[in-house]
Order: C-alpha cells, then structure tokens, then sequence
C-alpha cells in the first residue's frame, strides 16, 4: 500500500460539508470529493457536548489533531480515520453545537472574525493510502487506535463491508428507528456503534449453526437482509407473547436468541407465567432477578439460576433457640423428625453446628425465608429431606 502526507486546511476538508442530523452521519467534503462517512464506517458518535467541544478546543488552542488518513478512490477520497474530528469540525461549522470561549457559549458564526479565520485555516495532516481493498480494510484496522476504538461489530462492518452491511445498518443502526425503543427493552446497546446489529446477526448465525463471520461473509453480496429481520422480528415477538407484562428491566441483554432456539415451540399460559414474574420479582429471597426468565422458561427446573437467598444466621440461631427449647421442657429432641421417630436419637439435643435450617412450606411453592417458615432438622434428616 502505498501512502502520501497531505497538508489541507479545515476550509479545504469541509467544502461542500453537509451533516445528516437524522442518520447522525456527515457525508461530504473537499467539494464533494470526500466521502466522510464510507458505509465501513460507524455512524457519529463524538455530539455528546463533551469530544466535540474537545476538537473545537484543540483546534483554538492550535493543538494538533493528530493524523488523519484518507482512502484514495480514483479521483476521489473516503475518511479512512479521523471521521469523527472531521464531522465535529463540521458540525460546529455549520451550527449544530456551541462551546464556551471566555465564559460565554458561542457558536461558529457568533465568535469573532479572527477566530473563525483560525480554525479555518488550521492545518490538518492526511496520509492518503493507496492499494487493494483488502490492504486497505488491513490498514483500517491497524489505525484504529486513538479515540474510541471500534468494536468487533464495527470492524466486521469494515471487512464484510457491502449490499448486506449497507442495508443491515439501514434497519438496525439508526437510532431513529421507530422500533428501536421497543428492541432496547430486552436488547442492550447503542445501536450507532452498530450493538442491536451484532445482536441480530448473532441470533441468526446460532440459528443457522455457524458464526456471525461465517455468515456476513456468504451474504457480503446480497443486498437482502429479510432472514435476518424476519429471524430478529419472531425472537422479538416471542418474547413479548410469553412474557406479556410490561418489560421488566432485568430482562435487557438476557440470550434471548438461545432461550428462543431452546423454548419457542413450548406451550405456555402467558397470565401465569406473568404472575410468575411479579411473585419472584417482589421475593426477597431471590437474589438474581436476572435469572428468573429462564427459570420459568425452563419450568421452574433449575432454582439455582435465582440465587435464592438461604436463612440468615439470625434466623437460625432464633429457630434453633426456639427449638431447643420446647423440646428440652418436652423431653425430646429438639430435631422435629428424630423426635417423632423411634430410635436412639428420639430424645437427643443436638448442637446447633450439627444442625441446619430448612423451609416448613418449600420455597418452590411460595415458602418464605423468614423466621415462621424455618425449622432445624439434624444434618442426616435435612439431607435426606432434601434429596426427596
């Protein structure tokens, strides 16, 4: 591959600057030469009033910017790295954001002529890289080392780049899609930086039994994404028909794709299960909210997915003391079962590190870890109790 400094001003790069406010994107410059914003490329995410601020500030303050490097097409360019500088040079320019210069908030018309002129005029360096595609996407990679470094979604982006990539990001990484905010209950992530999109992909990828590589790499070429929509739509609509209540926030981020591929063709009964859900939220004996989901889908099978919160000490020793001491003013053990039996240990008052705490109405069934629901079995009888 081969690469050239460059010298261009701020005025040169941002000729001709138009920014998508919508799609959050900047797309030309340097007179409609450069494309800011190839569709490798991950959306603009420097317009938090916080890195923006930063490059405009660097800039007044005659501070480098750092390398910027450009893809050379033809007669024409692409941002290679440095997108994100460049649209928030851009965007102040045109009057999307302010900062504050001597205390007062001024935007790029509003400051005074010689500033204006500065920023301007400042000089930007640009290494212009010339070579095959892949070496470029190589290069691509490489770089991507000062500001936010890209994610692995944002790099398959950049090495699967074409139709399938283009129209995958079309549906779901604009943040002003309609169903973004239904898809954000049970799916974490921004999805500028391209988070829902890994998330679809991956879900179809396991459906299909290969990788999320595997599979942008056989639909690089077709611009059809409706399996992966239609795939991403029926896990989405699934998980709404079995759990019909308002989403729950501990739902956000959970596997839904693999619960979908193990449970979908389960029957459920949509009101209980939601009563379900309500009951396990509000116990306190259930440590890991989280883990409710699955046990449910699962049918209440695995209990240790919920974490589900053992007597406290204070608990025991009250049961305990309890316990022992009905039993001593009976003349029986203080072990409920040994007491009731007819053997050796009918009468016996064990220690209370030979004893454990269980529940009187099972957990399972909506028992309580309180001090009404416990009882002190000796270890042999609690065992086996617990083994039944």
């Amino acid at each position: 591959m081969k690469t050239t400094l460059r010298h261009y001003t701020v005025e040169e790069i941002l000729r001709g600057f138009v920014y998508n406010e919508l799609e959050g994107k900047g797309l030309f410059g340097l007179g409609g030469r450069l494309v800011i914003q190839p569709e490798y490329q991950r959306f603009y995410i420097y317009g938090d009033g916080r890195r923006d601020v930063a490059v405009v500030d660097s800039v007044l303050k005659e501070y480098p910017l750092g390398l910027i490097y450009f893809n050379v097409n033809g007669d024409s360019f692409e941002v290679l790295d440095g997108q994100q500088r460049i649209t928030s040079l851009g965007r102040f320019y045109t009057g999307k954001f302010a900062i504050k210069y001597n205390g007062q908030e001024q935007t790029f018309s509003s400051l005074p002529r010689d500033l204006q002129e500065r920023i301007m005029k400042s000089t930007l360096d640009v290494y212009e890289c010339s070579g095959a595609e892949q070496e470029i996407k190589a290069w691509f990679k490489t770089i991507n080392t000062e500001g936010v470094p890209l994610n692995e979604q944002e790099l398959l982006n950049a090495i699967y780049s074409g139709p399938f990539i283009t129209e995958a990001k079309a549906e779901f990484s604009k943040s002003s899609n309609a169903n973004i905010q239904k898809w954000s209950a049970y799916i974490k992530g921004d999805p500028r930086r391209q988070e829902i999109l890994a998330v679809a992909l991956e879900w179809i990828s396991s459906a299909r039994g290969t990788t999320v590589d595997g599979y942008l790499a056989e639909h690089r070429t077709i611009g059809d994404i409706s399996e992966v929509k239609a795939h991403f739509t029926s896990v989405i609509d699934w998980i709404g028909s079995v759990f019909p209540g308002s989403p729950k926030k501990e739902m956000r981020g959970l596997p839904w794709g693999r619960f979908y591929e193990t449970h979908h063709s389960t029957a459920y009964d949509a009101e209980e299960v939601n009563a379900e859900v309500e009951r396990l939220i509000n116990d306190p004996a259930v440590n890991n909210q989280r883990g409710i989901f699955e046990y449910l889908l699962g049918g209440k099978n695995s209990p240790q997915l919920l974490d589900v919160r053992i007597f406290s000490e204070d608990v025991k020793r009250a049961a305990y003391k309890r316990q022992t001491e009905e039993a001593r003013s009976s003349e029986i053990s203080n072990c409920p079962l040994c007491a009731v039996g007819n053997n050796a240990n009918k009468a016996r008052i064990y220690s209370r590190v030979d004893m454990d705490a269980d529940h009187v109405a099972a957990w399972s069934i909506g028992g309580r870890s309180d001090l009404d629901n416990c009882e002190m079995l000796c270890i042999t009888h609690n065992r086996a109790k617990g083994n039944r």
